[in-house]
């Protein structure tokens, strides 16, 4: 596409150089055409990072790496009939990060050149030295071997930023139109597209060139009623992957059907997102008038996409080894889930429940073959059977703990934010027997089904909480009955995890995920996913949200 053509039809002319506040979007802003422009070469990535390298020993380091990072970010908003904004960013530079008189020292410059990341390497030291003064402990890095030159692309096929800008908008407006048409009030859709360019080098002998594409398709349905002023709402069922252009391709066989009865598609590797907003409208107007739920207790039977949430912050963030250990203390809290707690044993769910950290799974947003510190990733043990056997840690936390290895989950947003520890993809295993989501709920006399998240709310410690959905459904002696609203379910993390009665097979298996997961101080966004397949959960307290209480 053209500059004169992107800018007309973004109808904001002068007004194109205007950046809403996008979590994630970071850098310059720039023509979408930029985006699809070579970076360096592997050869200049490699000399500048020795420079750096060189630079850091000859100042005093006993350690350092070096991230030479090309950031690219698009994002299309549109509403109804209209497009509201579209943005493109690119942010490009380098951050150095050592270890002098045993501490850590960080410093990152835009200026790309001999003289610029000597200089940033330098001032790195010079931090780490003046940290050293108040320094109690030396910093303790668990050994890792280099990797010579060595590279990780995903495995996209479709890059997003090759598929013109008006393909994009084309697809948002007819998913706008998909939910008006079938009685829709308002729809705003947005398209997502990240790709991060990174090279990591240390002098422990990597030197890393790696290519990440992530995705989001989004939107939001609301249907309101004229005459009583009532309203509701319905988001997207859709996931964001890692994954290229080729996940909105909505192919037939990547479509899950949620129990008989229920009305709700799921989608594995592709997503329509059409479909979606068209069934998106019906439910939410189906809201409208639908029964109000009865508080009590309910077996529930959770949707991937539902799951994913309670997933992210009742196993994901509680079993992070830094907030652990207090590091997270004054922004987000700690973790009920402690070194003395592990040690006693007690269950943290029923023995159903396996769940696994990876930094592997195809598709998934936290894919990748090296973390942010030259660890080869893998997958790891977090829940065996119900007991808690493992966090989550990188390099300087493995040693606390007595282990000798990384597990390879260390990030950083950008270039020029230093890197530390994230959460990997965390995902509950499916279950090892045949069970399609209608049999799951055959099992079920009193229950409800949730699909989608909704609001939540969780403590500092990650323990008591309280979630919310997009749809929910009745069921009654092993059947969905009708439509139900207003429904939350209260819980703490090992009431919740020890009521776990199975789940479907692999077949259902599918990925959640969140684009912006924020942490640390100043605060980092990361991307993750979540893994499972649809779950039984017994005797569990749910709430009817629109009662005052």
């Amino acid at each position: 596409m053209k500059r004169r053509d992107f800018v007309g039809l973004t109808g904001l002319a002068a007004g194109a150089l205007w950046l809403p506040v996008i979590p994630g979007f970071a850098g310059d802003l720039v023509d979408p055409m930029r985006l699809l422009e070579p970076g360096l070469d592997v050869a200049a990535k490699k000399r500048l990072a020795d420079v750096a390298l060189n630079a850091a020993r000859a100042a005093g380091a006993s350690y350092a790496d070096v991230r030479i990072g090309r950031y690219l970010n698009q994002g299309v908003f549109t509403r109804e009939k209209q497009v509201q904004n579209i943005v493109s960013s690119e942010s490009f530079g380098v951050g150095v990060r050592v270890i002098a008189n045993g501490t850590w020292g960080f410093a990152a410059t835009n200026t790309v050149t001999d003289a610029g990341i000597a200089k940033a390497a330098q001032l790195a030291v010079q931090i780490a030295k003046a940290n050293s003064k108040v320094q109690k402990e030396q910093v303790q890095l668990a050994p890792q071997k280099g990797f010579g030159e060595v590279s990780w692309k995903a495995p996209i096929k479709i890059n997003a930023f090759e598929v013109p800008i008006k393909d994009k908008v084309d697809l948002l407006l007819a998913t706008n139109a998909a939910a008006l048409s079938n009685g829709a009030s308002f729809v705003n859709s947005v398209l997502f597209a990240v790709n991060e360019q990174k090279y990591f080098a240390s002098t422990d002998g990597s030197y890393i060139d790696q290519d990440i594409h992530r995705i989001f398709p989004t939107f939001g349905v609301t249907v309101v009623d004229r005459g009583s002023g009532k309203f509701r709402s319905r988001s997207a069922l859709s996931a964001p992957m890692g994954m290229g252009y080729e996940y909105l391709s909505a192919k037939a066989e990547d479509k899950v059907a949620g129990p008989q009865g229920s009305d709700v598609i799921g989608y594995k590797n592709s997503y329509d997102m059409l479909e979606d907003a068209a069934r998106a409208a019906k439910q939410a107007k189906q809201k409208l008038t639908c029964k109000s739920v009865v508080p009590g207790k309910y077996d529930l039977v959770l949707d991937p996409h539902h799951l994913g949430l309670t997933i992210h912050e009742s196993v994901g963030h509680p079993t992070e080894l830094d907030r652990v250990l207090g590091y997270e203390a004054n922004y987000a809290g700690t973790s009920f889930a402690t070194l003395e707690w592990k040690a006693k044993g007690q269950p943290y769910g029923s023995k159903q429940v396996n769940i696994m950290a990876d930094k592997l799974q195809p598709y998934s947003l936290g894919a990748v073959g090296w973390d942010d510190e030259g660890v080869k990733t893998k997958e790891w043990k977090i829940i065996d059977e119900g007991k808690l056997v493992d966090y989550q840690k990188i390099r300087d936390q493995a040693l606390i703990v007595g282990q000798k290895e990384s597990d390879g989950c260390c990030y950083s947003q950008s270039w020029q934010d230093v890197q530390f520890q994230r959460m990997p993809n965390i995902s509950l295993k499916p279950g090892t027997s045949k069970m399609s989501v209608d049999e799951l709920v055959k099992g079920v006399d009193k229950g409800i089904y949730i699909a989608g998240n909704g609001s939540f709310s969780i403590d500092q410690q990650r323990y008591n909480s309280q979630f919310g959905g997009q749809v929910f459904y009745a069921i009654e002696k092993g059947k969905i009955t009708e439509m139900l609203e207003d429904v939350a379910y209260q819980t703490n993390t090992l009431e919740f995890w020890n009521s776990c009665a199975g789940s479907c097979d692999q077949s259902d298996y599918r990925l959640a995920g969140f684009f912006n997961d924020g942490k640390g101080q100043p605060s980092q966004s990361s991307a993750v996913s979540h893994g499972s397949a649809t779950t039984r959960f017994n005797n569990v307290n749910v709430i009817n949200t629109a009662r005052k209480i």
